[in-house]
């Protein structure tokens, strides 16, 4: 029952956050919501990283630092493409392309995945075409807006994984809190080059509270994930976590009054089948 509740909490975690960060996104710069989110994901993360007990190596920090910013680059891309382009096309991708990296590192190191991950690999990479696919485009060979910035943003996303995964298990939570350090830093530069040569917009009114709430809703999210997997519950959390792209696209289908195509409809079912299969393997 705590392992679904987790996983329940995870997802909805990362699905909200993408989806409200989005929405900040379309109404500032992405740049400056990024910084407003890590501020406050930073703040969280350093108290969860001092009040759990624990003796992190300096490996366990610099993975962690190379998590926060392969994670941060890959948030960035993914809110200015929910800001730009459907939910419905940009969640699903990324969410596919993430899993698929970790999937591809444990090939390239000798790791020998289930038949299940195999059957859950090859599903998404054929929703993902279905997704990316727009129907009046077809005979063009175009494919849906957003699509390369949703597969940068699951690459940089899953990547992250790749890192966060090579940290130890008794570094507790200070590899989450030096990936927002280091992410921070990232998008403070981020920051002084975009006002040094254009317009940073930052977030205000209802933007900013969308900011705040991304930042919360994702560090809350990690911190979680990272309990489960110190719990050894990650077989059970690992489908429900893969269900995040579903809280976005319903958001933005419910809230936004968001519709895909026929085929799109599909491929994002798929998507999610691709996803749990890959997880339960």
């Amino acid at each position: 029952m705590i392992a679904v509740v987790l996983g329940v909490l995870i997802a909805a975690g990362f699905g909200s956050g993408d989806y409200i960060g989005g929405r900040a996104s379309a109404a500032a710069s992405t740049i400056a919501v990024l910084m407003v989110a890590q501020s406050c994901a930073l703040a969280v993360a350093l108290v969860a990283a001092l009040i759990v007990h624990a003796d992190a190596a300096p490996h366990d920090l610099v993975y962690g630092a190379l998590a926060g910013a392969a994670n941060v680059v890959g948030l960035g891309l993914l809110y200015r493409g929910l800001a730009q382009h459907a939910a419905g096309v940009v969640a699903p991708i990324a969410a596919v392309v993430g899993s698929l990296v970790p999937v591809t590192w444990g090939l390239v190191n000798g790791e020998r995945p289930s038949v299940v991950v195999l059957l859950g690999s090859a599903t998404a990479i054929v929703a993902g075409a279905l997704v990316a696919r727009e129907p009046d485009r077809a005979s063009t060979g175009s494919f849906a807006r957003g699509t390369m910035q949703a597969v940068a943003a699951g690459l940089a996303l899953g990547s992250s994984l790749v890192l966060f995964a090579e940290t130890s298990t008794r570094s507790g939570q200070w590899p989450v809190a030096v990936a927002r350090v280091s992410a921070l830093l990232l998008v403070a530069i981020g920051a002084a080059w975009v006002a040094a040569n254009g317009t940073l917009t930052f977030p205000g009114g209802t933007a900013r509270v969308y900011a705040v709430g991304a930042g919360l809703f994702d560090v809350t999210a990690t911190i979680l994930l990272v309990v489960a997997v110190r719990r050894e519950l990650v077989v059970v959390v690992a489908p429900l976590v893969s269900l995040a792209p579903a809280f976005t696209v319903l958001l933005a289908r419910f809230l936004d009054g968001e519709r895909l195509h026929a085929l799109q409809r599909i491929g994002f079912v798929l998507a999610l089948v691709g996803l749990l299969l890959v997880a339960l393997g």
